[in-house]
């Protein structure tokens, strides 16, 4: 006897709906039908999908575990193709890893600045410091080396 769709569904804590979605873009078997026209899966379908899960959880897009599932469906072992996917993902982490290292040091040094106010001038110290992107430019002609200013106007940290 095969398995409803709400039965994988609390078998593999996915939706049924995720269940329906996986079998539209074939990366189950369509299901069998009973005379009523309820689906009926097999076992193998939770194992099934306790792969895509999984290979979902190491950043696959759901086209990719296709790929990696037809080939496996044709009887040949994906294991080649898995390497390349994941040597490919990793590239793409290292990647995103320096974007956000970038991203971690100017927001510490942003967030460790001192904050004063000038009543004199609209614009407050952070917001120069915001609009530059994080880059540090110091201001030349302030003696505390601030980065308050622009290089082309006068310092306001008021040293």
């Amino acid at each position: 006897m095969g398995l409803k769709v709400s039965q994988v569904a609390k078998k593999t804590g996915i939706s049924p709906d995720a269940i329906r979605y996986y079998e539209e873009l074939g990366l189950l078997p369509a299901a069998e039908r009973t005379a009523s026209g309820y689906r009926q899966f097999g076992e193998e379908t939770v194992k099934r999908i306790g792969f895509i899960k999984d290979a979902q959880s190491l950043g696959l897009r759901l086209d990719e575990i296709g790929e990696l599932l037809k080939i496996q469906d044709d009887g040949a072992c994906p294991c080649g193709h898995t390497k390349l996917l994941l040597e490919r993902k990793l590239e793409q982490v290292n990647r995103e890893l320096e974007v956000l290292t970038g991203l971690k040091r100017q927001l510490e040094r942003l967030s460790a600045q001192e904050c004063y106010s000038d009543p004199d001038t609209p614009v407050w110290p952070c917001e120069i410091e915001l609009k530059r992107g994080g880059e540090t430019m110091t201001e030349p002609d302030c003696p505390c080396g601030c980065t308050c200013g622009s290089n082309d106007g006068p310092c306001t940290c008021g040293c």
